[in-house]
């Protein structure tokens, strides 16, 4: 009891003031404190306003989130990022999280937004709810790749697909764009993971950290799908040899 009055008592007194560094070091303005308490270290925070942002002409924008909408997804997106240790959070370099709705780049829909370089992910709280466990760590897998690239080879990647394969140069280049599980994987588990060699390694890593029992049985019937889960695996535990799936 005494813990949750003096956070309360934190984020009447400080949220003004802690909402002025963030926006110094998130550079996103309009953002008010939410939960300091994680024990991983993230800060969450939601959009007070409606904000632009985004070295390409404010390309990224969202609304302010309704507070029924943030209290029915928080203990959601905590407990998500919770399975994440502190230490690998900080090598990724992800400690802010924003909440907002309609969350749109360069006016296209989206359900986060990841930013190593200022250590924020901001997440659409209204996103797709079939899909949305899976886009927390999506975005997070993206963080990783943006902060590792050395270990994410896209070459090495592509030649785990059949020879004749090719993806997309970007992900909004292509029309693949289903989220939904491909009953027959064939080396990919949604139509989206067919885009780019980063969205597909996103894709297979956000199965990884929400189902990888039924994960794990589609790779014993699909080689390419096991390499690159195997990959994945190797690769994280480069960043951090105690990471858990």
């Amino acid at each position: 009891m005494r813990l949750f009055l003096f956070t309360f008592l934190l984020l009447k007194i400080f949220s003004p003031a802690y909402g002025n560094t963030i926006y110094y070091l998130t550079k996103i303005p309009n953002l008010q404190v939410y939960d300091l308490t994680a024990s991983n270290g993230i800060k969450y925070l939601k959009a007070e306003k409606s904000f632009k942002v985004g070295i390409v002409k404010n390309n990224v924008q969202c609304n302010k989130p309704s507070e029924n909408n943030i209290k029915n997804k928080f203990n959601l997106i905590k407990s998500n990022l919770e399975k994440y240790e502190k230490n690998f959070l900080e090598k990724i370099n992800l400690k802010y999280v924003v909440l907002c709705e309609n969350l749109k780049v360069s006016d296209i829909r989206t359900a986060g937004v990841p930013n190593h370089k200022v250590k924020t992910l901001i997440i659409d709280i209204k996103s797709d709810p079939r899909y949305f466990e899976r886009s927390i760590h999506h975005e997070l897998f993206h963080m990783a790749d943006e902060s590792y690239g050395n270990l994410f080879s896209y070459d090495e990647w592509e030649k785990f697909n059949i020879s004749n394969f090719q993806y997309a140069e970007c992900s909004t280049c292509s029309n693949r764009s289903d989220l939904s599980l491909i009953k027959d994987t064939k080396g990919f588990i949604t139509e989206y993971s067919m885009s780019t060699a980063s969205e597909d390694m996103a894709e297979i890593f956000s199965f990884m950290m929400t189902d990888m029992d039924n994960l794990s049985i589609m790779s014993q019937k699909d080689s390419i799908l096991n390499n690159k889960i195997n990959f994945i695996v190797s690769e994280i535990r480069k960043i951090d040899n105690n990471f858990k799936f």
